[in-house]
């Protein structure tokens, strides 16, 4: 009888074993907000528990770059723009696309209306406010393909290297800084600037928008079925997670509240920064459209003499993960 106790009992240990949840750490690309509420509210709503997944998200800062983080072993998959991701891929990261739950970019340049500038053509002898550590890329592709240097004279642009912030616009360092739609545009409006004291140029209209918030792994993991399947389970639940945050964006907003342990974010910010986040997740399924990957691409390209990447990519995306997740 103890025998077959023993064994019973090794059998329900094993069985405990092979239930264990799989452990994915994600490293986002900014710090925690409404940017990446779907995965807020997979992890609330038991999305990724469904899944087998114990699922570990770290917040990002202006210190922390997703590459260098996955490149580390610091995480299994990253958030991350497709032009910094490219340009890590040439330098030597295999970094793959698996998932593009952004469909649209919210990034765009914000000017003082009274400067004068009314179109692109008037940004030569201005002062830009450009973010760096890998957002640079598709600013400086804009100026390329516009013909404008970046060194400053009469005929370039003036480039001041921006902080998180828009600090330059108001204190009036720049004529012009760097923001999203769903983030720095509402800063320099909560800070007393109404929308008809500004310009803003949408790099979407200007045709130079490029890919943002992708989810990316290691080349060499993808060749691991064990890794692949916990890829699919992960963005199964996250895209469930994104879906959610569309159809419930203050309960989103709220969840995220929820996992801000600095306490610097506020409910009204992080409600409207859902709402604008929901626009650009909207018509994404979670598989990258290679239409929006060859346009990112050609972007990149457009450069002259100077491009982002000086070839196009091979094997820097796959619809392996996100054809099991969806089927």
């Amino acid at each position: 009888m103890k025998y077959v106790l023993a064994g019973i009992t090794a059998l329900g240990m094993a069985a405990g074993v092979a239930q264990a949840a799989d452990d994915v750490t994600l490293q986002l690309k900014w710090v925690t907000q409404a940017q990446f509420a779907g995965y807020y509210v997979a992890l609330e709503k038991g999305f990724f528990e469904e899944e087998d997944l114990n699922v570990t998200i770290k917040a990002g800062g202006p210190d922390i770059a997703p590459p260098q983080v996955i490149a580390g072993g610091g995480a299994d998959v990253i958030v991350e723009w497709m032009p910094a991701a490219l340009a890590a891929r040439e330098r030597g990261l295999p970094l793959v696309n698996i998932a593009q739950p952004f469909k649209s970019s919210g990034m765009m340049l914000t000017c003082w209306a009274d400067s004068g500038i009314t179109g692109p053509e008037d940004f030569p002898g201005r002062t830009l406010g450009v973010w760096f550590f890998g957002n640079e890329f598709p600013f400086l592709s804009w100026m390329s393909q516009l013909g404008i240097p970046t060194e400053g004279g009469a005929d370039g642009v003036t480039v001041l290297k921006q902080g998180f912030n828009v600090d330059p616009l108001i204190q009036r360092q720049a004529d012009c800084i760097s923001t999203m739609t769903y983030n720095e545009y509402w800063q320099v409006i909560d800070a007393g600037v109404t929308p008809e004291e500004l310009v803003t140029f949408k790099y979407e209209d200007q045709g130079v928008a490029t890919l943002e918030d992708g989810l990316y792994v290691l080349e060499e993991n993808l060749a691991d079925p064990a890794f692949a399947d916990k890829m699919t389970r992960f963005v199964r639940a996250a895209m469930k997670g994104w879906k959610y945050a569309e159809e419930n964006p203050d309960e989103a907003a709220m969840i995220v509240l929820e996992y801000d342990e600095t306490g610097a974010q506020t409910e009204e910010h992080q409600k409207r920064m859902m709402s604008e986040v929901a626009k650009l997740t909207a018509g994404s399924n979670g598989a990258l459209d290679p239409t929006d990957y060859e346009r990112t691409v050609a972007s990149l390209l457009s450069g002259g003499s100077d491009p982002v990447i000086s070839a196009a990519p091979e094997g820097a995306w796959t619809h392996q993960i996100t054809d099991a997740a969806l089927n």
